[in-house]
C-alpha cells in the first residue's frame, strides 16, 4: 500500500469501536440467569447461536409439548451468530461449484431442500416478528480479473447445463456496475433470490424471544462441561449445576465439541470485518446500489460487502487466521494489520468515499471443515447428534441443520437423512504441526493463485483431487 493510501486508511479506522457493530445495539436483550442446580428435561442443546436456537424452536414447533433445555456458555448470539455479516444464503453447499464437485447426484435435491430452508427462514422471521432487517435482496459474485469473470462465466453455463439457473443472471461490465459503481467491477453473477440480507444479532435475539415464548427454558453464562451417559439418557454438568435429559443436540460449532472424536473435523478461523459510519445521500448516490444486494469478490481471499439498513458499508474478509493448535482466544478477535488492509482494499474498491470513516472494527472465530460445508451425526447410540462445519455460510444453513439433528435424535429416516452429505463426513485435518503448516501452505497458494490469473499450484490441485480445502 502506498504511503497515502495507508494514511488515508489508517485515518479511516481512529475512530473505530472494538466491537462487532450488530452488537453494539441498545436493544440487546438482558441475558437469562444461569442454571443453578439440576434441571431434567426431554431435549437439552447446548449453544445459544443459531444451530442451537433453531434447533430448540423447531423441536417445540414439531412437538408442544416436548420439554426443552437450551444452555450457553456466554450470552445468546454474543459469538459467530452476532459477528457475521448477515448474508443468509439458501445454498446449503457452500455455493453451487462446491456442491457440483462433491454431491453432483444429489445436487438437484439439495438446491431445492436450501430455497425452502430459506423460505421457513423467511416465514419465521414473519410468523414469530422478528425484527431483523431482512431483506431478499440477493447477492452477487463480482469479478475484479479477468480470470475471474471467465470463472464466473463457466459456473454461469454448467448451471444451465444442469438447469439451475433459473435465478442467475450473467452481468457484463456496464450492467454489474449500473447495479454498484466500483472501478474495479468487471463483470458478475447476480443471484437475485438465493440470499437474503440480515441484522445477524437481532436474527438471534428474535429467535431467542421466539423460543421463551415457546417455553423454551434458557440459561445463559451456563457451560456445558462434560456429556455422559446416564440411565436411558444423558448428564450435562455445568458450573453450578447438572441437567439430565432423554436427548442432547450439540450446537457448539466451533467451541470443542463434548463428543472428542468430533473435534478433528473442524479448525478456528478468524474473520475480520469493518463497517462505516452512515453514508450521506451524495455517497450513496456515488456508489448506486439502489437494489441493497449483498455482494463478493470472486478471488480465493475475497472480501463480502453489504449495505445496513441505516446505509452504513459491512466490508469484511480476505484474510482467513488459523492459530496455532487451533487457539480460541478473545485477544485473537482484533487484528489491527488485518484492519489496516481491510480499510486500505475499501478505498480501491470505492475511491468515491474517500473521507468515509469506519465506526467499528471486528472480529472473531467460525468452524471450517475441509469440504465448506456442515457435517452431521449421532453419538452415545444415537442420544445425541451434532451439526458443524459450517464455515462461514451458517446464517441461513443452520435451519437445516437443526432439522437434521432433530430428525437423528428420533431415529427417523427423511429425506434429509438419506442425503449422501448428512450420511458422510469430511476429511479430519491432521495433528499438529501437520495442520498449521498444510493451513499456511494453502493459504500462500491461494493468495499466489490470484495473483497469477487464477493459476493453481500443484500443491492446491493435489488438495483439490483429495477434496480437501481451506476457506479464506
Amino acid at each position: 500500500m502506498a504511503p497515502v493510501a495507508m494514511r488515508t486508511a489508517a485515518q479511516s479506522l481512529s475512530g473505530a469501536k472494538p466491537v462487532s457493530f450488530w452488537l453494539d445495539d441498545p436493544v440487546k436483550p438482558a441475558p437469562q440467569p444461569a442454571l443453578t442446580g439440576d434441571e431434567r428435561c426431554d431435549l437439552l442443546v447446548i449453544g445459544g447461536g443459531y444451530s442451537g436456537l433453531w434447533t430448540a424452536l423447531l423441536a417445540k414447533e414439531r412437538d408442544p409439548g416436548r420439554d426443552v433445555v437450551l444452555i450457553e456458555g456466554h450470552e445468546v448470539g454474543w459469538a459467530a451468530s452476532g459477528r457475521n455479516g448477515g448474508f443468509c444464503a439458501a445454498s446449503l453447499t457452500h455455493g453451487l461449484s462446491n456442491g457440483i464437485s462433491r454431491w453432483p447426484g444429489e445436487l438437484a435435491q439439495l438446491e431445492e431442500l436450501g430455497e425452502r430452508n430459506l423460505d421457513a427462514i423467511e416465514a419465521a422471521v414473519a410468523a414469530y416478528g422478528i425484527d431483523c432487517d431482512f431483506e431478499r435482496s440477493g447477492e452477487i459474485d463480482v469479478a475484479t480479473e479477468p480470470h475471474q469473470l471467465e470463472e464466473l462465466k463457466e459456473m454461469y453455463e454448467e448451471a444451465q447445463s444442469l438447469g439451475f439457473a433459473g435465478r442467475l443472471e450473467l452481468l457484463d461490465r456496464d450492467q454489474v456496475r449500473a447495479e454498484v459503481d466500483s472501478p474495479t467491477f468487471i463483470g458478475g453473477l447476480f443471484d437475485r433470490r438465493g440470499v437474503a440480507m440480515l441484522h445477524p444479532a437481532k436474527l438471534a435475539w428474535g429467535l431467542k424471544r421466539a423460543c421463551l415464548g415457546l417455553g423454551v427454558r434458557i440459561y445463559e453464562h451456563t457451560r456445558g462441561l462434560d456429556l455422559v451417559s446416564a440411565g436411558a439418557g444423558m448428564a450435562v454438568r455445568t458450573p453450578y449445576g447438572r441437567v439430565f435429559a432423554r436427548r442432547v443436540a450439540l450446537g457448539t460449532n466451533i467451541f470443542p465439541s463434548l463428543v472428542k472424536r468430533v473435534r478433528p473435523y473442524t479448525v478456528p478461523v478468524y474473520d475480520y470485518a469493518l463497517m462505516t459510519e452512515p453514508l450521506t445521500a451524495d455517497q450513496l448516490a456515488s456508489i448506486g446500489w439502489k437494489n441493497r444486494q449483498g455482494l463478493g469478490d470472486s478471488a480465493n481471499q475475497f472480501h463480502y460487502f453489504r449495505l445496513s439498513a441505516d446505509n452504513r458499508i459491512l466490508w469484511g474478509g480476505y484474510d482467513a487466521i488459523y492459530p496455532f493448535g487451533g487457539r480460541l482466544s478473545a485477544e485473537l478477535d482484533h487484528r489491527p494489520e488485518t484492519y489496516l488492509k481491510l480499510a486500505g482494499h475499501f478505498f480501491r474498491c470505492f475511491p468515491q468515499l474517500e473521507g468515509v470513516n469506519f465506526s467499528h472494527a471486528w472480529g472473531g472465530a467460525i468452524d471450517t471443515c475441509s469440504r465448506f460445508s456442515a457435517f452431521f451425526g449421532t453419538a452415545h447410540a444415537g442420544k445425541v447428534a451434532y451439526a458443524a462445519g459450517y464455515t462461514g455460510l451458517g446464517v441461513g444453513s443452520t435451519r437445516f441443520g437443526a432439522d437434521v439433528m432433530l430428525d437423528l435424535l428420533a431415529g427417523e429416516r427423511t429425506e434429509r437423512t438419506e442425503l449422501d452429505m448428512v450420511r458422510s463426513k469430511p476429511m479430519p485435518f491432521p495433528p499438529e504441526p501437520f495442520a498449521w503448516a498444510g493451513i499456511g501452505i494453502t493459504k500462500w497458494s491461494l493468495a499466489r493463485s490470484d495473483d497469477n490469473g487464477g493459476h493453481r499450484n500443484l500443491w492446491l490441485k493435489a488438495m483439490d483431487k483429495l477434496g480437501l480445502g481451506f476457506d479464506s
